[in-house]
């Protein structure tokens, strides 16, 4: 939770200065009403909710004037030292996952994750470059950009920085980004409302969009590479 009070109160700052004058009164009612309109598009499932999310994103963008630093893409001074701890936490991440949270989940609600999805990969290399390509471009720079980066900054545009609004931006942003995968089952729905935590924490931390950018094509690319080497990794209990 320090991490997200120390890099809430930043949200407020990533780009201009002006920023913050321009969340108070109508713009943070507009804020508001770009995260409904979000809500709506993922809970209605409007054509791809994320394509859908990325088109209000580059509006919001114009009407504000801002650049896309302002939604989190930074740079950081060592690059390569960020993306070896990101891989890092990636792998730990992912055998936590594996170990414990999917078991977990599939215990308490008594069903599995869905991964039909997947089923023709196994052992399909042209599949897997395929989705290796979407899995870093749609769904990591793409999911990433809308969900991290566009959803948290108006949601905490909408609900104010600080320990409060930073806690209540990532739970809804998780929330929503969770009930974009309902394809994925009960299970599947859950595991990416925490993986959006997961998320979320390593983006205020880095204080860069980048980072949880790295994070999400870690995962995806180990899930995917297992997948592809063995099918769906059996629950170890």
């Amino acid at each position: 939770m320090d991490v997200l009070a120390a890099a809430g109160a930043d949200l407020d700052r990533l780009g201009d200065e002006s920023r913050e004058r321009r969340t108070a009164g109508a713009w943070r009612w507009i804020a508001g009403i770009e995260v409904l309109l979000c809500a709506v598009a993922v809970i209605l499932d409007l054509l791809i909710p994320t394509i859908v999310m990325l088109l209000l994103l580059a509006v919001s963008l114009l009407l504000r004037r801002e650049r896309p630093s302002s939604i989190g893409f930074h740079r950081v001074a060592r690059p390569g030292r960020m993306a070896a701890i990101v891989l890092g936490a990636a792998v730990a991440w992912t055998a936590m996952e594996v170990l414990l949270l999917i078991p977990s989940l599939e215990h308490l609600t008594g069903q599995r994750q869905v991964t039909t999805d997947f089923t023709a990969l196994q052992g399909d290399v042209g599949m897997l470059m395929l989705l290796l390509a979407v899995s870093w471009t749609l769904a990591a720079v793409g999911e990433e950009a809308a969900y991290r980066g566009y959803l948290l900054t108006r949601l905490t545009d909408a609900l104010g920085a600080g320990r409060a609004g930073a806690v209540a931006a990532v739970v809804i942003s998780s929330a929503l980004f969770g009930l974009a995968h309902t394809e994925q089952g009960l299970v599947g729905v859950l595991l990416s409302a925490i993986d959006g935590v997961f998320f979320a924490v390593l983006r205020l931390h880095f204080r860069t969009l980048w980072a949880s950018v790295l994070a999400h094509g870690f995962s995806n690319t180990l899930g995917l590479v297992a997948f592809f080497l063995v099918g769906q990794v059996p629950s170890p209990w």
